[in-house]
C-alpha cells in the first residue's frame, strides 16, 4: 500500500504582491511546510510506502500509483488544496484531507475530498490507513487530543530530503507544546489543537533537535506559548538548559513571542535564552492589548509599554524581528505613520507587515460573520497581503495601500542589507 501526502502551495506576500521585491532588500525565503505531514509520516505503519509532493516546489497535479491522497493544509492553500482533490478523485484515487482549514471548516472540505480529519490527526491515522485499505473510508474522523509523550518525532526528512536549489531552508519547526488556553482573536490554536497547553517530554524535544543538527538544520520555535507561566515556560527553561549544558548555542534561530510576554518574563531567563544561542526573537503583533492599542494614537501607556519590551530585547541582545498587523477596528489613516515612528524610534531593524485577516474558526470570523464584514470566500486571498472584511474606518483598497506603505517607507532607508550575510537578509514575506 501507497499513501501520497501533498501541501499545496499558495500566494505568499511577495507573490501577492511582486513590488515588494522592489521595496524590500532582504531574501524571499521560502519555509519548511509545517509540521503536520511530518507528524503523520512518523506514524505511518510500515507496510505503507509513502510519498511526498510539496506543491510549492513543483506542480502536485501529476499521476500517482498510491492508494490514498493526503492533504494537509491552512486557509491559503485552500482553493489550490480543493483543485488538487478534484484532480486525483478524477484519477480515481481516494482523498483525504485534514489540517487547519479542514478542521476550522470540515463542512467546506467535505464537498472537495472523500474524507476529512478534524482536529489533530495523530491518533486517528492508523484508523483512517487501515480503513482505506479495507475500502471503507469515513466520511469524517473525530480525533481526540493526543498524549504528546508517545508520539515518535516527526519525520522531517521527508521535508529535508527533498531539498534543492530552489528549497533550502535554514531552519525547521520544533514543537514543545499543542494547544493554548488564550483566546486571542485572530488565532486558530485553541480550536485546532484544544485550549488544553499540553507540553512534549524534554527528552522529545531534544530528540526534535538532534534530528535537525544531523541534517545541518537549526530549529525555529514559532510557538508564542512556550513562554506562558507554568510548564510551558519550565518545558522552554529546561530545553535552554540542556544548549547551554551541552554546548549546542547555536541550534535556534528564532523563539516566537509576544510584547506582553517579554514585559511580563523576568530578564534572567531572557539571560538565559540568550546563553543558550537564541539571538532573535519573532515577535508577533496585533494579537495582545499592547500591540491592539500601542499605535491608535489614544493609549499613551501601551505605546509606552511597547517601547519597554523592545527595549527589554535589545537590552539582553536579543533582536526583536516585529510583526506589525495593520487594519483592525482601531486603525485610521495615521496608523501608519504612528507605526513606522514607534520602529524608528525603538531601534527595530528587521520588520514585517501583515493585514489582518480573519480566518476561518477564530474568533474575528464569528463576529465579523455575524456583522455582515466577511467580503468574499476566496481563500487563496486569505494570506495576510489582502483585505477581505470590511474595515471600520478605513476602505479595503486603504488598508491594502497601508499595508504596503509600510513595507515600502520602513525598508527605504535600509538598503544596507543588500550586502550583508545571508542570516542577516533573511526573512519571510
Amino acid at each position: 500500500m501507497k499513501v501520497l501526502f501533498v501541501y499545496p502551495r499558495f500566494q505568499r506576500h511577495a507573490q501577492a504582491h511582486p513590488e515588494l521585491l522592489q521595496y524590500v532588500p532582504m531574501n524571499e525565503y521560502l519555509g519548511s511546510p509545517s509540521l503536520g505531514i511530518a507528524c503523520l509520516a512518523a506514524v505511518t505503519p510500515a507496510h505503507w510506502e509513502i510519498e511526498f509532493r510539496d506543491d510549492r516546489l513543483t506542480p502536485a497535479d501529476t499521476p500517482t500509483d498510491a492508494d490514498l491522497v493526503a492533504f494537509s493544509f491552512f486557509t491559503p492553500a485552500a482553493t489550490r488544496a480543493f483543485e488538487l482533490g478534484r484532480y486525483f478523485r478524477a484519477q480515481g484515487k481516494p482523498t483525504v484531507a485534514g489540517g487547519i482549514f479542514s478542521t476550522a471548516m470540515p463542512h467546506i472540505s467535505a464537498q472537495h475530498f472523500d474524507s476529512v480529519v478534524v482536529g489533530e490527526a495523530d491518533g486517528v491515522w492508523p484508523k483512517v490507513l487501515a480503513d482505506a485499505q479495507a475500502g471503507a473510508l469515513q466520511k469524517r474522523y473525530e480525533t481526540v487530543p493526543c498524549e504528546l509523550g508517545s508520539l515518535p518525532l516527526p519525520k522531517v526528512s521527508l521535508y529535508i530530503d527533498g531539498e534543492g536549489p530552489s528549497f533550502n531552508p535554514d531552519d525547521y519547526p520544533v514543537q514543545l507544546s499543542r494547544g493554548c488556553p488564550l483566546s486571542c482573536h485572530s488565532c486558530i490554536l485553541p480550536v485546532s489543537m484544544t485550549k488544553t497547553l499540553r507540553e512534549y517530554p524534554l527528552a522529545h524535544v531534544v530528540g526534535q533537535l538532534d534530528q535537525l543538527a544531523a541534517k545541518g538544520k537549526r530549529a525555529c520555535l514559532t510557538e508564542d506559548t512556550s513562554w506562558l507561566p507554568g510548564k510551558g515556560n519550565r518545558l522552554l527553561m529546561s530545553m535552554f538548559d540542556h544548549l547551554i549544558e551541552h554546548g549546542q548555542q547555536a541550534r535556534v534561530s528564532y523563539v516566537g513571542i509576544s510584547m506582553p510576554m517579554i514585559i511580563a518574563t523576568p530578564r534572567h531567563l531572557f539571560e538565559k535564552a540568550r546563553r543558550a544561542g537564541v539571538t532573535m526573537f519573532y515577535l508577533v503583533g496585533g494579537f495582545d492589548p499592547v500591540t491592539m492599542r500601542a499605535f491608535t494614537g489614544k493609549d499613551a501607556k501601551q505605546l509606552e509599554r511597547a517601547h519597554q519590551a523592545i527595549a527589554k530585547c535589545h537590552d539582553v541582545g536579543i533582536e526583536p524581528y516585529t510583526s506589525f498587523l495593520i487594519g483592525q477596528d482601531d486603525d485610521d489613516e495615521g496608523t501608519v505613520d504612528r507605526m513606522l515612528e514607534f520602529a524608528q524610534a525603538s531601534g527595530i531593524r528587521k520588520a514585517e507587515f501583515a493585514v489582518f485577516t480573519p480566518y476561518p474558526g477564530t474568533p474575528s470570523w464569528t463576529r465579523l460573520q455575524a456583522e455582515g464584514r466577511i467580503l468574499h470566500t476566496d481563500w487563496s486571498r486569505y494570506n495576510d497581503a489582502n483585505c477581505v472584511y470590511q474595515p471600520r474606518h478605513l476602505t479595503p483598497d486603504q488598508v491594502t495601500e497601508a499595508y504596503l506603505r509600510l513595507w515600502r517607507d520602513f525598508y527605504a532607508d535600509k538598503r544596507h542589507f543588500l550586502t550583508a550575510s545571508h542570516d542577516e537578509r533573511t526573512i519571510q514575506f
